[in-house]
């Protein structure tokens, strides 16, 4: 069983996203320890990059205050392979295909693998272009993760037959951020996509509150959670890791609440 299988053995996943570097990567260090200290399973780490086409304005700022830190993809290797042995859930990283080509494809998976990065995920990369990506990340044994999302229609059998990791659901139309009701759809597309795979399937983009979370772990396997903490984190700066834990700690909890 692949570590990222293992995030959802027998469980309902919860999975929350960070920009590394925001405030800092001392503080992103922190986080991710409270992260599992408070239930997640797997987190998605965010690599700062200039024009995150998929983001909404709370990632987006996260992005520009990373940035003017002038945090490099090398800075957060190198803060992975720190905190990488001090954690035992799966990582992986949700970036761009800029972000991997400037590096390198080769030297940007042997990397994620020598530092603990067991999956990626890259948004602007179509279903139809992901094999250059898949094959080098399969190499170092980097999983990619495919998303599907409510426009995905005719795709959504073909992606999900051909999918590995895990499945990200997109939950609506746009960009990340908090919605106050997400997509009434959200419990027909998951059973479609599990009429073609048995990879699990975590559903994401808009949950804010531990309501939402619970809804969408009870119809998926797992609820993501980005834009939400990425606030918390920017409201507090570097006292943000207990405000974050204690966020989480209430979101997971609400999976278990009948």
């Amino acid at each position: 069983m692949s570590k990222i299988a293992e995030a959802f053995n027998n469980k309902k996943a919860f999975i929350p996203f960070i920009t590394c570097g925001d405030p800092d990567l001392e503080t992103t260090k922190k986080i991710i320890k409270e992260l599992e200290k408070n239930g997640a399973d797997l987190i998605e780490l965010g690599i700062p990059f200039s024009d995150p086409t998929a983001e909404g304005p709370v990632i987006m700022e996260a992005n520009i205050r990373a940035l003017k830190n002038k945090v490099t993809t090398d800075d957060v290797f190198n803060m992975v392979a720190e905190v990488s042995s001090e954690v035992s859930i799966p990582l992986v990283f949700m970036t761009y295909a800029n972000v991997v080509y400037s590096y390198g494809s080769d030297r940007f998976f042997e990397k994620c693998k020598e530092t603990g990065i067991c999956g990626i995920i890259l948004p602007d990369v179509p279903f139809e272009e992901k094999a250059e990506f898949e094959d080098a990340a399969a190499e170092y044994d980097v999983e990619f993760v495919s998303m599907i999302a409510p426009t995905s229609e005719d795709r959504i059998d073909m992606i999900s037959a051909d999918a590995r990791g895990f499945i990200y659901i997109v939950s609506s139309l746009g960009v990340t951020g908090t919605r106050k009701e997400l997509n009434g759809n959200i419990k027909s597309l998951v059973e479609r996509v599990r009429k073609n795979t048995d990879v699990p399937c975590a559903v994401g983009f808009g949950i804010s509150t531990p309501e939402q979370a619970a809804e969408m772990a009870n119809i998926s396997d797992g609820a993501i959670v980005g834009s939400a903490i990425v606030r918390v984190i920017a409201e507090h700066g570097k006292d943000a890791p207990a405000h974050v834990g204690k966020f989480v700690k209430e979101m997971k909890e609400a999976y278990y609440v009948s």
